[in-house]
């Protein structure tokens, strides 16, 4: 079963090709995410990496927390479950 990882601390450079080999050099890598801003598309500085099994996510968070990827000491864990979110809208109450 396939294990998703946070990673944090990122350059705004760091690619998803620069993150796959990084942690492709610890297991198999499912996929990868870099999350970007809305509106201008830059890096928000930090990506999901969701790799093969839980052995190979064990072993990048030993091996990857703490190491240095494009200048930045970047930081690997277990990622959370989503939050739940409230369907509410903004914006007036109409009444």
């Amino acid at each position: 079963m396939s294990k998703k990882l946070y990673v944090g601390n990122l350059s705004y450079h760091t690619t998803e090709a620069t993150l796959a080999d990084h942690f492709g050099a610890v297991g198999e890598v499912v996929s990868v995410s870099l999350v970007t801003d809305r509106m201008t598309g830059q890096s928000r500085g930090f990506a999901f990496v969701e790799m093969a099994d839980d052995r190979a996510a064990q072993q990048a968070i030993g091996q990857l927390d703490g190491q240095q990827v494009d200048g930045r000491v970047i930081k690997v864990s277990e990622a959370r479950p989503p939050a739940q979110r409230d369907d509410r809208r903004g914006g007036r109450r109409r009444y």
